[in-house]
């Protein structure tokens, strides 16, 4: 026996894989109508205008509905790479090869020593739970640069470092990637890749085209979107006669009206004390197993979602591709978290698009649903920066004892680091 293979091998995770995903494109073609907006709309109208004007050698500077980073441009014109397509189509095409990518890089990752399939499984299931919209955004393209930033990290910080550093000029999440990177050797490696990759890339891209960081306005004057935890106070408000109303801007439906401001403010504020929490976490932990790059990055996602002004419903295929990292380790602490995840994605499809004229409507059903889903996303958030500490701070009930599994020494064998290091 060689222990090299995976628990889900065989032709199941394919053919489920390639059943789920059949689903998704007939969504998206049309040929399955699900209720709810059109979720094609971003992708047909929006990201074609934003192609055409990338053509032009600009980026959309006077658009306020573009606010990524530069390197977003690279996706919105990836579909010019099958030119005998339909931008849309080509567009879908390629968000389902980065899809089997994914699956492809967690079944090859089931084969080492101290990996198992489950993680595998996390991706086959919650990506169709969020249903067409998934397709439909440019998010599971940058969900599976991290997932191969991830996997690559295990005995390769300075490639993990390089792909945290491509993932944040995509959208910016990213960068959360470098948080639990073990002390010492491996941090300076996977954060100075980092560091380098970016500053050139970055370079690259304002050389490249004028507006590179255009985006950094707009996002600073978004306000409440009606889908994150913060609008809850609004969607209630509501029911006793608040006077505000819902308004697309900047790409989204926002709240505005009394007060809107001050939810605003103390989103930023939550954020801000997510940070704090991950840096002390950062100075407390000591011991740090292969697994560890993956849940705290997992939980940073989690932290800085549910603290968000805005949670999009593509948010969620973040934190399924992390959780599905986090489980192909074996003996990693994440897998209520991850469940709770994959929970609040199924939840996510009936609140967008199917419930969402509910939700702008702020009546019982879309409230409902809003509360299920944040509140879901809150407890994952909790539990996992609970497991997190306990595992890898010291004097923390269950953390930093002992060594680590035989095969989790044996995966980081040629890595040249301890499996577990305390410092």
């Amino acid at each position: 026996m060689t222990g090299r293979t995976p628990t889900g091998a065989g032709p199941w995770p394919y053919a489920l894989w390639a059943l789920t995903r059949a689903w998704l494109l007939a969504c998206v073609f049309k040929v399955v109508t699900v209720p709810g907006p059109d979720v094609t709309v971003d992708v047909s109208v929006i990201y074609r205008s934003w192609y055409e004007v990338l053509l032009t050698g600009t980026y959309p500077l006077d658009d306020v509905t573009w606010q990524y980073p530069p390197g977003a441009a690279l996706a919105i014109l990836s579909p010019a790479l099958l030119p005998f397509l339909e931008y849309a189509t080509a567009f879908f095409v390629l968000v389902l090869v980065c899809d089997a990518l994914v699956l492809g890089l967690l079944l090859y990752a089931g084969r080492r020593p101290g990996i198992r399939a489950a993680g595998a499984w996390v991706w086959i299931a919650g990506v169709p739970l969020l249903g067409p919209t998934v397709y439909a955004r440019y998010d599971l393209m940058v969900t599976a640069v991290a997932v191969a930033a991830l996997l690559a990290g295990v005995r390769r910080p300075r490639a993990l470092g390089a792909l945290a550093a491509c993932g944040a000029l995509l959208k910016g999440w990213p960068a959360l990637l470098l948080v639990g990177v073990r002390k010492g050797r491996p941090t300076r490696a996977a954060w100075t890749s980092a560091a380098l990759t970016g500053a050139g890339l970055a370079a690259a891209f304002a050389l490249w085209m004028p507006g590179a960081f255009a985006f950094l306005a707009f996002q600073r004057d978004r306000g409440t979107e009606v889908e994150s935890l913060g609008a809850l106070v609004f969607h209630v408000a509501r029911q006793f006669g608040w006077e505000g109303r819902v308004e697309l801007r900047y790409g989204s439906l926002e709240f505005l009206g009394p007060h809107v401001g001050l939810v605003s403010t103390l989103a930023l504020g939550l954020g801000v004390l997510a940070l704090g929490w991950l840096l002390l976490w950062r100075l407390r932990a000591r011991t740090f197993a292969a697994h560890t790059p993956a849940e705290a990055a997992f939980t940073a996602v989690l932290l800085f979602t549910v603290t968000s002004r805005v949670i999009s419903p593509q948010y969620v295929v973040w934190l399924v591709g992390l959780a599905a990292v986090c489980l192909v380790f074996r003996g990693a602490a994440m897998t209520l978290p991850a469940v709770l995840v994959l929970v609040a994605a199924g939840v996510t499809l009936l609140e967008f698009p199917v419930g969402f004229g509910h939700v702008v409507a702020s009546d019982a059903w879309g409230v409902t649903l809003l509360l299920v889903r944040n509140g879901l996303l809150v407890a994952a958030s909790l539990i996992a920066a609970r497991r997190l500490w306990r595992s890898t701070v010291p004097g923390a009930r269950g953390g930093a004892r002992g060594g680590a599994p035989a095969g989790e020494r044996a995966l980081l064998a040629g890595s040249g680091q301890p499996s577990r290091v305390a410092r």
